[in-house]
């Protein structure tokens, strides 16, 4: 398909500001809807009578196995073809199968509704990733990517307010109404304000010129991906940072509600706001410290995630055993903020690694190994830990399921560091 480049000086005015703050609203939609289920997991429990096992594949790999499977194919797609127009339809998709998610009287229904949720997401991210990599420079692509990102704790946030508040006074099922129908207006819009830009117009060749090789073969593609050991020690640990994040996505709200004793209207007002004052700080001081950073050494890239959640290990351990949901929310805070300060960096290598035809589907292996590893086992291996642990703790089951998190931020580490190594020596080479 043929698509009409924007201007060099249309990607230095307001204008590309404009793209990312509309891509960034579509990927709060895409988060909301995402993590609403984790908000009312407890009074779906309740009423559906499932297990935390259950809820841990609803939340979890229920949606990242249609996510993921569908997200390269979309992406090998979106390499040729209109971004935009994959944008929004696939937040169409999204949208409505978040709301029919609403509808559901058992496990198998609500399965069905997140799996169409998964397939629709697909869609949404890696696009975004691309389109805003050709309205920004490379030294500017790590700031541009995070606040893209900020759909992360926005989406968290609203999902915690909304859906809390609108279950406790409406009932669970009309949360899903609420937050799903609205991303159907949106993806109007971004079809009415986002314009496709010409691919690897602002990537500089040899002699300071911008050219855009052809996108190659899917199966290629993904070959060349796992050809570099930097993109897949990237990709590894980001998947180990969101087994992480994502578990504690998942099962902290019924952690302070179960265990410490909040309310859902507690968790609306209180853990919304942390989620979102966390998340937007973490986000934002990562792309950051990405981009002043990485100038001088590009293994800040990777150094940066290493120390965030080395630093949230003692956090964790004291939250889980605080006396009271106060106390509890507090130490939560600090790993909230940190384990989301790998994600800015790690789409800033892969973007900055890739070239032009390749990015979409590179980000989208990303987000396959992102998701597989983090979404789909994460909340999935804290439910079947509390599960397994309830006989003998009861409702402090969670919090053995929580605790056994550690050693996989151990793990995560490691991961950052090895990638940290094979940066530099990328760098060396170069």
């Amino acid at each position: 398909m043929t698509v009409a480049a924007v201007p060099r000086t249309q990607t230095k005015s307001g204008y590309r500001y404009l793209v990312v703050g509309v891509l960034a609203v579509v990927y709060t939609f895409n988060f909301l809807d995402r993590q609403i289920l984790s908000i009312l997991n407890e009074p779906i429990r309740e009423e559906l009578g499932l297990s935390d096992t259950e809820l841990g594949l609803l939340s979890g790999l229920a949606f990242a196995m249609f996510y993921t499977t569908f997200g390269i194919p979309v992406a090998w797609l979106a390499d040729r073809a209109n971004r935009v127009r994959i944008i929004a339809l696939a937040c169409t998709i999204w949208s409505l199968c978040c709301a029919a998610c609403g509808l559901a009287t058992n496990f198998a229904q609500l399965a069905a509704g997140r799996v169409g949720v998964g397939i629709g997401e697909a869609g949404g991210a890696p696009p975004s990733y691309s389109l805003i990599s050709d309205y920004f420079p490379p030294e500017e692509r790590g700031k541009a990517l995070a606040l893209f990102s900020l759909g992360v704790p926005f989406g968290s946030m609203i999902g915690a307010a909304a859906g809390g508040w609108i279950a406790a006074a409406y009932g669970w099922r009309m949360a899903f109404f609420v937050v799903g129908l609205p991303g159907v207006i949106l993806a109007l819009l971004t079809l009415i304000l986002v314009r496709e830009p010409k691919r690897g117009g602002l990537d500089p060749t040899a002699d300071g010129a911008t050219a855009h090789q052809a996108s190659p073969p899917l199966l290629s593609a993904i070959g060349a991906f796992f050809a570099e050991r930097t993109l897949v020690l990237v990709a590894l640990s980001s998947g180990l940072s969101a087994f992480v994040g994502y578990a504690m996505l998942s099962w902290n709200p019924a952690f302070l509600i179960r265990v410490k004793g909040m309310s859902l209207s507690e968790v609306a007002i209180y853990y919304s706001l942390v989620l979102g004052v966390t998340g937007i700080i973490g986000t934002l001081s990562a792309g950051w410290l990405a981009d002043w950073l990485g100038k001088r050494d590009r293994r800040w890239y990777a150094w940066i995630p290493a120390v965030a959640f080395a630093i949230s290990i003692p956090f964790l351990a004291a939250a889980l055993y605080a006396r009271s949901w106060q106390m509890a929310l507090a130490f939560l805070s600090v790993p909230t903020l940190l384990k989301i300060m790998y994600l800015a960096p790690a789409i800033a290598v892969i973007q900055n690694s890739v070239p032009p035809g390749r990015r979409t589907v590179s980000s989208a292996i990303l987000l396959f190994a992102l998701n597989m590893i983090g979404l789909g086992g994460g909340p999935l291996f804290v439910g079947m830990i509390s599960d397994f642990a309830k006989a003998q703790y009861g409702d402090q089951s969670l919090t053995i399921g929580l605790g056994a998190l550690i050693p996989v931020i151990v793990l995560t580490v490691g991961a950052h560091i090895a990638a940290a190594r094979s940066i530099g020596r990328d760098a060396s080479k170069a």
